[in-house]
C-alpha cells in the first residue's frame, strides 16, 4: 500500500475514533453527574443540561416503547451505517471526510442503542422559552456532516447545470 494512502486511512480512522470517543466521554460524564437521578443544570438563558433517554431516531423523533419497533429502527440504522461505510470508501476526499464525521456520530448513538437500549441526550438549547430538541455530541457531528453534504450536492448541481 502506498504510504500516502496509508496516512489518509490512518487520518480517517483517527477522525472517526475521535468523534466516537468525544461522544462517549461526554455521555459518560453526564451519566456520572446524573448518577441515576434526574438531571437539570442551568448554564445560562440559552443552554441547559438535562438528561433524557431517546428511544427514537435523531432528536427524539419516532420514539417508541415497543421493543419490536425499537429493534426495527435500530436494524435500519445499522443498515444505513453499512451504506455510509460503502459511500465513504467510494467517495472523494471531502465527501469521505463528511461521511466519516456522520459515521463517528452515528456509531456513538448506535453503541448507546445496544448498550443502554436508548440514547442519552442532554444538550438543551432554548431562546425566549422556545426549546430545540434535546441532543448530544453525536447528533452535532451527524448534523454537521449531513448539512455539509447537502450544501456540496447543491453546489455540485449548480456547477453541472451551468
Amino acid at each position: 500500500m502506498n504510504k500516502s494512502i496509508y496516512i489518509k486511512y490512518v487520518f480517517y480512522f483517527f477522525l472517526f475514533f475521535s468523534i466516537f470517543t468525544l461522544d462517549r466521554i461526554s455521555k459518560i460524564y453526564i451519566l456520572n453527574i446524573a448518577n441515576n437521578e434526574e438531571l437539570n443544570i442551568y448554564i445560562n438563558e440559552f443552554l441547559n443540561i438535562i438528561l433524557i433517554w431517546n428511544t427514537g431516531i435523531g432528536f427524539g423523533l419516532l420514539s417508541f416503547s415497543d421493543n419490536f419497533l425499537y429493534n426495527a429502527i435500530t436494524f435500519i440504522i445499522l443498515l444505513i451505517n453499512f451504506i455510509l461505510i460503502y459511500l465513504a470508501v467510494a467517495s472523494n476526499s471531502i465527501k469521505r471526510i463528511l461521511y466519516i464525521v456522520i459515521l463517528g456520530g452515528s456509531f456513538g448513538n448506535l453503541f448507546d442503542r445496544f448498550y443502554y437500549s436508548a440514547v442519552p441526550d442532554f444538550i438543551d438549547i432554548n431562546f425566549n422559552g422556545y426549546h430545540w430538541f434535546v441532543f448530544n455530541v453525536a447528533d452535532i457531528f451527524i448534523s454537521i456532516g449531513i448539512t455539509c453534504l447537502i450544501f456540496m450536492e447543491i453546489l455540485d448541481y449548480k456547477k453541472l447545470s451551468k
